[in-house]
């Protein structure tokens, strides 16, 4: 009897475990207020907020947040801090965020999926474009003859150097 009832117990196990699996590779949505007219990404200088679709930002402990014209730019700052802001470190970045291409939500950056070497060029040209699911990159990546997709810890700084 016991038998039976592991028995049917295990498939709606399975089927939670999918779910919350697909739940988890998802970047979620989170809200971030959007940049000011003032502000100005500190990587190339342009205006931020004339560029909401690309925005992305470094939200720090202090409650300090750094706009960026695009995914390339806020990598750029991530790999050389030191150069382009004094005040802020690694060690206290709170989140990262970018906006998903599609639906122009602020997503965990982490969590994301980046397309490299698309068709598709954001304001400072060749771009690295954010995607809250996997199944969006994939078809991005074939509707806009993307090279690859990649998550936040492959992005390196030779990739970033290639957009240039």
């Amino acid at each position: 009897m016991i038998f039976r009832t592991r028995f049917k117990i295990l498939p709606a196990v399975c089927l939670a475990l999918f779910l919350l699996m697909a739940f988890i590779s998802e970047a979620a949505e989170i809200k971030i207020p959007e940049p000011s007219d003032k502000d100005k990404c500190p990587v190339c200088g342009m205006f931020v907020k004339k560029y909401p679709d690309w925005t992305t930002v470094i939200v720090f402990k202090n409650g300090s947040r750094q706009y960026f014209d695009g995914a390339k730019d806020m990598f750029k700052y991530l790999f050389d801090m030191k150069r382009y802001d004094s005040r802020n470190k690694k060690e206290d970045i709170v989140s990262i965020a970018v906006k998903d291409y599609y639906r122009l939500s602020w997503i965990d950056a982490h969590s994301a999926w980046f397309v490299e070497g698309s068709d598709v060029y954001g304001p400072m040209g060749l771009e690295l474009i954010p995607l809250a699911k996997e199944a969006d990159a994939r078809e991005f990546i074939t509707d806009h003859k993307g090279k690859r997709i990649l998550k936040f810890p492959e992005i390196t700084r030779e990739i970033i150097k290639t957009l240039d």
